[in-house]
């Protein structure tokens, strides 16, 4: 059989009233009492799941990203907002009464015992669109700069081309009157993002990482640095003096739940579009080409699912 994960997710947290759980949590129950579910579910996935683990982090990472859809089928399915999110089932206007820790005993099975794979930085690309598709409702597209017509030698499209680019459809939730209206007027419809993705920051690489998302994402409303991790006091210092002179945020991506990752430093919204860089970029990079014609369709259909997005893999 099987799983329905939303409505598996929903009938444990209804079952548990009183208690509040991470996703690791959901996930490691439904694992030990769903098993011929899960087994099926490892057969059929287009991802290597050998191991017991990466399977469970499978699952993590789908409860995670379907949380919007979880609350949508069952009203009395909420989450906290600290990290990391708490998931709980209750009918009660007041919450302050439920919000305790829940006693969870589930250890995670250890499957093979294999040891974790170290990342490379191409391994947090889909980590990231999962993340801001699922999180902040953005179209992300991956952006090669190996496919730029302009090779300027081994690092020189490095200040060029961001590793991730993304549309919003700022008027997702806005009433269908409105969206018309402003579609008339020729009103903002879209706002496009920019991203320079790292491993890691740390003080020897923290001033050249910054300035190269202050490169190359000159163009967009809003530009961020993505880091896997952040290592030092003093680094975050110095990303915060940076932002406060250039606009530029910084997300911390979570690899291990990456809708759990977070903005720490918001970026400073430039109002319009750099068309004269993006018509650069877009006659030098194919990917990029694609994404200005997709946000072209968008305006054209009111659909901002008519483009290729790398978008996580849809469950049920």
């Amino acid at each position: 059989m099987a799983l329905n994960l939303r409505q598996t997710v929903i009938d444990f947290l209804k079952a548990s009233p009183e208690g509040r759980f991470t996703a690791r949590q959901i996930a490691l129950w439904i694992f030990e009492n769903h098993r011929a579910a899960c087994e099926e579910k490892r057969a059929q996935s287009k991802q290597d799941l050998t191991s017991d683990g990466e399977l469970i982090q499978q699952l993590v990472a789908e409860i995670a990203a379907n949380r919007v859809g979880i609350q949508k089928k069952d009203d009395n399915v909420h989450t906290t907002e600290g990290r990391p999110r708490h998931y709980f089932y209750s009918r009660e206007a007041d919450y302050s009464r439920i919000l305790k820790p829940s006693i969870f005993s589930g250890e995670e099975p250890t499957g093979k015992n294999e040891p974790r794979r170290s990342l490379s930085e191409h391994d947090l690309y889909p980590l990231l669109c999962r993340y801001l598709h699922s999180e902040l409702g953005l179209y992300p597209k991956r952006i090669d700069e190996k496919r730029a017509s302009n090779r300027r030698g081994p690092n020189g499209n490095k200040w060029l081309y961001p590793d991730l680019v993304a549309m919003e459809d700022i008027g997702a939730e806005w009433d269908k009157e409105i969206r018309a209206c402003v579609e008339q007027t020729g009103a903002q419809r879209a706002r496009l993002w920019s991203f320079e993705v790292k491993l890691l920051l740390n003080r020897s690489n923290v001033r050249e990482a910054w300035f190269q998302a202050v490169s190359n994402s000159s163009w967009a409303n809003f530009g961020f640095l993505v880091a896997a991790e952040v290592e030092g006091s003093e680094t975050m210092k110095e990303l915060r003096l940076l932002a406060a002179s250039h606009g530029i945020g910084l997300i911390l991506l979570d690899t291990e739940n990456p809708a759990e990752s977070e903005i720490r430093i918001p970026a400073r919204e430039r109002p319009d579009i750099d068309w004269d860089a993006c018509n650069r970029l877009a006659q030098e990079n194919g990917d990029f080409r694609h994404f200005i014609s997709w946000v072209r369709q968008f305006h054209q259909t009111d659909n901002p699912r008519v483009g290729a997005w790398d978008l996580p893999e849809a469950v049920e």
